[in-house]
């Protein structure tokens, strides 16, 4: 991507236009969407978290929140399918809790495509093949997203991931957004089997070498 400065600068002008764009035309179902997590879970309407953005900057990323606070009798969360509530499941199936990101957009911390941002703890578990999604600008949505999303095993969401940096172009991202919305439509790849939501990043030793769909 380095060698690509003028896609580069337009890849940043897109971002900035298409979530500005995006915020205005989403501003009822925000407001909507806040109002109801508001009423029916309390605060904080926004879940925010810590993650790594590209070279592993932190940064503050922005959802909506979809599960409670439960804790067990030792005070520990309780887990993630016992703590998604109802709304939380309509609000994650349908991506809306993904919107408040497009402030992030703007903000420059991640672009609208490119490698998930994922938890600051999971960096020192990275390989050195992992290491190279910290290349690029993380994003909203990304080549793993098209290609399975949360059913995808952590080995294989990296292996999309790889692939994305070492093919970036102007309109890989374009066609990425463009899948991304009809993947939206059908509510494909929403959780991985068997989970609520995705397991824990445990670390691998290699990266399992897969065609990706690629």
């Amino acid at each position: 991507m380095n060698k690509k400065p003028f896609q580069r600068f337009l890849k940043r002008v897109i971002d900035v236009c298409g979530a500005g764009f995006g915020l205005v035309v989403f501003l009822p179902i925000i407001a909507f969407t806040a109002y109801k997590i508001s009423k029916e879970m309390g605060s904080p309407v926004f879940y925010n978290h810590m993650r790594a953005g590209q070279n592993g900057k932190p940064f503050k990323l922005y959802k909506f929140r979809t599960m409670t606070d439960a804790k067990d009798t030792n005070g520990s969360l309780l887990p993630d399918a016992e703590r998604l509530t109802h709304l939380g499941q309509k609000i994650r199936s349908s991506s809306i809790d993904e919107l408040p990101q497009l402030f992030n957009v703007l903000k420059g911390d991640i672009s609208l495509v490119g490698p998930r941002p994922l938890l600051l703890e999971y960096v020192p578990l990275y390989n050195h093949e992992q290491r190279i999604r910290l290349d690029v600008p993380q994003g909203i949505t990304g080549w793993a997203q098209i290609n399975g999303r949360n059913e995808l095993t952590w080995e294989q969401k990296f292996t999309n991931d790889m692939w994305y940096v070492n093919n970036w172009s102007l309109w890989l991202d374009i066609k990425i957004l463009l899948v991304t919305v009809l993947k939206v439509l059908k509510h494909e790849g929403i959780s991985a089997e068997g989970e609520a939501t995705m397991p824990r990043f445990e670390g691998t030793h290699s990266i399992v070498k897969e065609r990706c769909g690629c």
